[in-house]
């Protein structure tokens, strides 16, 4: 049985959610699984490639694709917001996701803990599909209540522009 959790709200018209990095409590497999059985349209990663390895997910990207899931990997470190390289691929990644929400798809973006970095991503989408900020964070934090951890992941997701940590 999948320790994952997957926490889904409306938005655009499909579901965005956030979870935890499969694998994080012991068993991938059934957190694989899990995901798999929940049909996203698109999963994206923001965990390094050190925190795959971590936890024996080091084939996730493989094995979401083998499901039929498109699977982006937009690394950020943990308590961060968005580097250069990510802002250079964050306008394609969002039209992917805000696309598959309004044809009524499913979009997931884990982090590690599925707090910080996955809300933030997450309500950056909500902002970008037209909700406002405040009502949006409040909706998010219902289903999510540690979603958005800092300060500058907060501004990044309500301004789109990133600030290093204080």
């Amino acid at each position: 049985m999948a320790d994952l959790v997957i926490h889904a709200l409306g938005v655009g018209g499909g579901s965005l959610a956030i979870s935890q990095l499969p694998g994080l409590k012991g068993d991938y497999k059934a957190d694989l699984d899990f995901i798999r059985d929940w049909k996203p349209a698109l999963v994206i990663t923001t965990t390094t490639r050190g925190e795959l390895v971590d936890v024996g997910a080091e084939t996730l990207g493989a094995d979401i694709q083998e499901s039929g899931a498109r699977w982006l990997h937009l690394p950020i470190a943990d308590y961060g917001v968005p580097d250069d390289e990510f802002l250079a691929a964050w306008p394609r990644a969002s039209a992917d996701a805000l696309r598959a929400l309004k044809g009524r798809g499913r979009v997931l973006i884990h982090c590690k803990g599925g707090c910080g970095r996955s809300g933030m991503l997450a309500l950056r989408l909500m902002v970008e599909s037209g909700e406002d900020a405040v009502d949006a964070l409040l909706h998010l934090r219902k289903v999510r209540p540690c979603a958005v951890e800092t300060d500058p992941q907060l501004r990044w997701a309500v301004t789109g522009v990133a600030q290093k940590a204080e």
